[in-house]
């Protein structure tokens, strides 16, 4: 059934390609609920609602003109960063969510750092090494990176040429899959400095809690409590998102 599915919609994006308008309404309409899933999360950034819908409708027809068919995904999974990136491109540039000048600036310093030791050593630096280099929290650089680093195809190839991003999605990943990640994403963006510091170094780099309380300069066991406190605060926070 799932096949049969998948088969009708590449029909459905092959004739809407074609000039058929018909089929593009199809293809809209089918894929309003998505649309509509990801811009409420945007819809208390001061916008009318109708207007994030139809950047989310944007990017979804955007997404139907840049489908590749010949990839064995399904158009939906493939549809959800792209109709996240047209929202959150134009709140980027013309809202709130615009990038501030030191944010840009670190960014700088951060891209320069890791053209250099590529350069010198042929090695990427780490998060973590770029932090040290800079003087500055391992959540900084990562709020640099992402705050300025343009919406990207998932089937562009990576930096190092070694595979496409649609390489990490799951064959069964579903877009439900993809927006959980967005939505512990944002819920991170609403915590305190320290408290992001330690959700990203112990469940996005993978370090211990005593790694985590040296950084912090505190105790392992004041992590573990801060940890447990901070998980259920997210919790919290996507049960209100959903």
């Amino acid at each position: 059934m799932e096949r049969f599915q998948k088969d009708a919609t590449y029909a459905l994006i092959e004739l809407a390609r074609s000039g058929d308008e018909e089929a593009k309404a199809r293809l809209v309409e089918e894929n309003m609920g998505l649309v509509f899933s990801i811009a409420k999360k945007f819809y208390n950034r001061g916008y009318d609602k109708d207007d994030i819908n139809q950047l989310g409708a944007m990017g979804l027809l955007r997404a139907v003109e840049n489908f590749d068919l010949s990839q064995d995904v399904r158009f939906s999974t493939y549809a959800v960063p792209v109709i996240l990136g047209e929202i959150k491109r134009f709140l980027r540039d013309d809202g709130p969510l615009k990038v501030s000048r030191s944010i840009k600036q670190t960014a700088t310093q951060i891209a320069h750092f890791i053209e250099t030791e590529q350069k010198n050593s042929g090695i990427t630096p780490g998060v973590e090494d770029i932090a040290k280099k800079l003087g500055i929290g391992v959540e900084e650089v990562i709020n640099a990176q992402e705050a300025t680093k343009a919406p990207e195809s998932i089937f562009a190839q990576r930096e190092d040429g070694s595979s496409k991003l649609i390489d990490s999605l799951k064959a069964d990943m579903s877009e439900g899959d993809i927006l959980t990640k967005i939505d512990i994403k944002t819920a991170l963006s609403t915590l305190p400095e320290r408290e992001k510091t330690i959700i990203v170094m112990r469940y996005f780099l993978d370090k211990p809690q005593k790694t985590v309380a040296q950084k912090l300069g505190i105790s392992q066991v004041q992590v573990s409590r801060l940890e447990k406190k901070i998980l259920e605060k997210l919790k919290t926070h996507l049960a209100c998102e959903n």
